[in-house]
């Protein structure tokens, strides 16, 4: 080997010990920034307050805005929220979104941002917190518009009125939707097809805020606008919302049919989408099978069948049996052992409804064989009160289905019979059928349509058929033959050789 090949080989060695020197020092410095985070993280629980002194010492420690600083403002600003220090964590946010702009990726800040501030929304319980998260919503907004993170600032609006649906301020929210509608739209005021999805959104914040203050009018116009939107790819939730306030929606208009069909596909979309209200709206939809008065079950569909033995839902799928039944006693009885089925209440407003069917179909079967009965009586068979027996009897006179009369001395109910007139009315009916029959008979079948041609009777030409030109007192006199020697029958005028023949005119 040449003095020269030394020298070189002594040289590659050289430069690769220094760079390997440089790593070395940078993942040190890494690794101690690592330690130093982690170690924080295991003082959160019994030492908050020094937690939070080494979580705001990350990003010192960086030569660069980067990760560690990021996750370490992050930990300290939680932490500060949790313990009251509202100041502090607000200004500690104000730089967390500094790092939003290049020293994180974006997906990782968006994802960071939307997690903070679902915690700043779960621990916001009283005003104080409640001003705190406002002023990190308006820092959001400002950080995201001044970057022209139009996505995220969309999302950000779209959360903040959803968490002032939650709290009923529909003033704030009502402005909120406004300004969201304006930025899914083009500059000639039509939806822009790109932002379908967060139009479907908004939608949705709407119809939920009309459909909470019963604004039916204002709902159906946004419902069937928001039905109409074909430029999005909505997550199955938000379409599972949409369909749930229709639902509800046609349910107040006791339009059971359409509410069936909506919440069957509010369940369906809440199912893909994994969400848990996916079981509230199979009562919901269980509840419109009966208010149908459907002999379908509901859990008899593909989508619902697993759903049938789940003990979330067992006391509906019991109610619906009965109800098919026509089993008062059994469906009393689910009611008053499930009280958290009115709990909801959507279903306690509507349970009366079914329960009020159920017992009037009761009270009929009950009073078949009887022509007098009294209101204790039907009272006590059916466990209800006799003021509540005496509105079922006293709405099944007024409807024309019961034929009787209350006496209210002794709360006692007399049914009419009355053999005669319902006889008369049957013969009635019966003479008008026959007459119908008669009628259809003669001048619509086959052979008694009177023809236009004419015949020759005797070298004189007659009409066919009519019956003011058939000579009956020559029938009579001739022994059943007219003049000529003809007889009329069903089949037409016949030369029968002075002979009538059967089915002729006597």
């Amino acid at each position: 080997m040449s003095d020269d090949d030394d020298f070189m080989q002594d040289s590659d060695q050289e430069q690769y010990d220094f760079e390997y020197e440089d790593d070395d020092e940078q993942e040190t410095g890494d690794v101690d920034v690592e330690n130093k985070y982690y170690n924080a993280k295991q003082m959160k629980a019994d030492n908050p307050e020094e937690a939070i002194t080494e979580f705001l010492g990350l990003p010192a420690l960086e030569q660069e805005k980067g990760d560690w600083g990021f996750k370490g403002l992050k930990q300290a600003i939680k932490l500060e929220f949790k313990l009251g220090q509202y100041e502090k964590a607000v200004e500690h946010y104000r730089e967390l979104l500094t790092y939003v702009k290049s020293a994180v990726t974006r997906n990782y800040s968006e994802k960071s941002i939307n997690n903070m501030l679902d915690f700043i929304e779960k621990g916001s319980d009283d005003q104080r917190a409640y001003t705190c998260m406002e002023q990190f919503y308006s820092q959001t907004l400002d950080s995201f518009q001044s970057t022209n993170n139009e996505r995220l600032w969309l999302k950000t609006n779209i959360k903040l009125a959803r968490l002032w649906l939650d709290r009923k301020e529909y003033t704030h929210l009502v402005r909120k939707v406004r300004e969201l509608h304006k930025a899914c739209q083009k500059d000639d005021g039509t939806d822009d097809p790109g932002k379908g999805t967060y139009s479907l959104e908004v939608y949705a914040l709407e119809i939920q805020m009309y459909a909470d203050t019963r604004n039916n009018k204002r709902l159906k116009a946004l419902y069937q606008r928001a039905l109409k939107v074909r430029s999005a790819v909505p997550h199955p939730k938000i379409m599972g919302i949409i369909r749930e306030s229709g639902g509800k929606m046609h349910m107040s208009e006791e339009n059971w049919k359409e509410a069936q069909i909506d919440f069957f596909e509010s369940f369906r979309n809440y199912d893909e989408a994994g969400s848990l209200q996916r079981i509230q709206v199979l009562k919901y939809l269980v509840l419109t099978t009966m208010l149908m008065g459907s002999d379908i079950n509901p859990f008899d569909s593909q989508e619902t069948k697993p759903y049938k033995n789940d003990p979330r839902i067992s006391a509906m799928t019991d109610l619906v049996d009965a109800y098919q039944r026509n089993d008062i006693h059994r469906y009393e009885s689910i009611l008053q052992n499930n009280k958290e089925v009115l709990e909801d209440p959507f279903i306690a407003e509507n349970i009366d409804e079914v329960t009020r069917s159920m017992r009037t179909k009761a009270v009929l079967k009950l009073i078949a064989p009887y022509t007098r009965f009294t209101l204790v009586f039907i009272a006590k068979q059916l466990n209800i009160s006799v003021a509540e027996v005496q509105d079922i009897v006293g709405f099944l006179i007024v409807d024309k289905k019961l034929r009787g009369k209350i006496d209210q001395s002794d709360g006692s109910v007399e049914i009419e019979s009355n053999p005669d007139a319902d006889r008369t009315h049957a013969m009635q009916e019966w003479t008008s059928a026959i007459q119908a029959l008669w009628k259809t008979v003669l001048n619509e079948a086959e052979g008694f349509k009177p023809d236009d041609s004419s015949i020759m009777l005797g070298g004189t030409r007659v009409s066919a058929f009519p019956s003011s030109h058939v000579d009956y007192e020559g029938l009579k006199q001739n022994g059943g033959r007219g003049s000529n020697g003809w007889s009329k029958s069903r089949g037409g005028h016949k030369r029968n050789g002075g002979r009538a023949q059967p089915g002729s005119v006597k």
